[in-house]
């Protein structure tokens, strides 16, 4: 099978969505597909190539397509996103691509697009838009299928009579062989040795729930108890830093973004991990598919999350400790009861090594090739 990934998006990011993207490229050539990921020539701060920023095999191939970046110069944001839009989408319009082939893309141009050019077009769904609903639909009446990251994700696709497959996202289990200790790991890492660590991974988003740690960090009196807030942007950073400035929040530590590969070590120096998605946001609540919830998963620590449909897909009450979104008290109390129950904190964190198993991003290509292949 000859599939071109075809996404307007600056690739290699230090988001998510470009290491998913990288990972899924690679996974696909792993399981027999001829791979051609396409992506705007755009400028780019960070000096490495997708292989080796995602860690990823060499088994795909990468086209840069010509276009204007107009995100470098001094527009409004979104006038400037239209624009370069606007040019990678012209510039498509006249790239030959392979006959019989399947596009698979996250955008919704691009399928109307290729589509209009009789081409079997897929659309990698992460959420449903809260406006602009119509032209939403227009775009995408052309697609051959939809590939849906959550139960959540497919229910509105389907009320609109797309077909689906649900596909979650995953997890590089070979990533958690992790040869040093938790000891050795803290010492490289410059963290203590004799505090229980509670973490976090991932974007400082708000909707991620980080106001909620900052609030229960700053209910704690235990000395022993340090939460570490891995990732974030530099203007983030800055943000919280003022926070726990002004709040005098000593037992915070914010330790910005981290290379990917080194995650699932940082994952080991902890005791619990947080994932406190707001639910204030219908994103958080029925769409996401975090990719930290697998790595937390494959970790094998004890997890608290937020009580929300979108979680509740994957994780349930044997392999993490639920809490209602956005109170900073439950999920305080949360981590005290943790730290205070040993049995019940592995337990939890012996089933969650376990649903790791069923998540790998090997799994997730192949569950995809094989709804491909019918289409085709």
């Amino acid at each position: 099978m000859k599939l071109y990934y075809i996404v307007n998006a600056r690739i290699p990011t230090e988001k998510a969505h470009g290491f998913q993207i990288g990972k899924m490229c690679s996974e696909f050539a792993k399981a027999g597909s001829e791979v051609e990921l396409w992506v705007p020539r755009r400028a780019n701060d960070i000096g490495r190539d997708v292989f080796e920023f995602y860690g990823l095999e060499r088994n795909f191939r990468i086209k840069k397509i010509f276009c204007l970046d107009f995100l470098r110069l001094p527009l409004f944001k979104k006038a400037a996103f239209y624009l370069q839009s606007f040019s990678f989408f012209l510039s498509l319009i006249f790239k030959k691509l392979d006959k019989g082939a399947l596009i698979y893309t996250r955008n919704p141009e691009l399928v109307w697009l290729f589509g209009l050019k009789g081409r079997k077009v897929i659309y990698d769904a992460h959420s449903w838009p809260q406006s602009k609903e119509k032209l939403f639909k227009f775009f995408l009446k052309r697609a051959s299928a939809v590939i849906c990251n959550s139960r959540g994700t497919e229910a509105e696709f389907e009320k609109n009579h797309f077909r689906t497959l649900v596909a979650p996202n995953g997890v590089d289990l070979g990533a958690f062989l992790i040869k040093e200790d938790e000891e050795e790991l803290r010492k490289n890492f410059g963290l203590p040795l004799d505090r229980k660590i509670v973490m976090y991974v991932g974007h400082l988003y708000g909707w991620k729930g980080v106001d909620t740690i900052i609030e229960a960090a700053a209910l704690s009196k235990d000395e022993k108890l340090l939460f570490v807030l891995v990732g974030g942007t530099e203007e983030d950073l800055k943000k919280y830093r003022k926070i726990m400035e002004e709040r005098s929040l000593r037992n915070i530590s914010l330790l910005g973004r981290k290379d990917k590969g080194l995650i699932p070590k940082f994952l080991k120096c902890a005791d619990i991990l947080l994932l406190p998605n707001s639910g204030k946001s219908k994103e958080s609540k029925a769409y996401t598919s975090p990719i930290k919830m697998f790595e937390y998963l494959a970790s094998g620590k004890p997890i608290i999350a937020s009580d929300l449909p979108s979680l509740r897909e994957i994780l349930d009450e044997r392999n993490c400790f639920f809490v209602r979104p956005d109170s900073p008290d439950q999920l305080f109390e949360r981590i005290n009861f943790i730290v205070n129950n040993d049995r019940a904190a592995d337990a939890a964190a012996k089933e969650a090594l376990e649903s790791a198993k069923e998540y790998s991003w090997e799994k997730r290509a192949g569950k995809i090739i094989n709804f491909l292949k019918e289409i085709r």
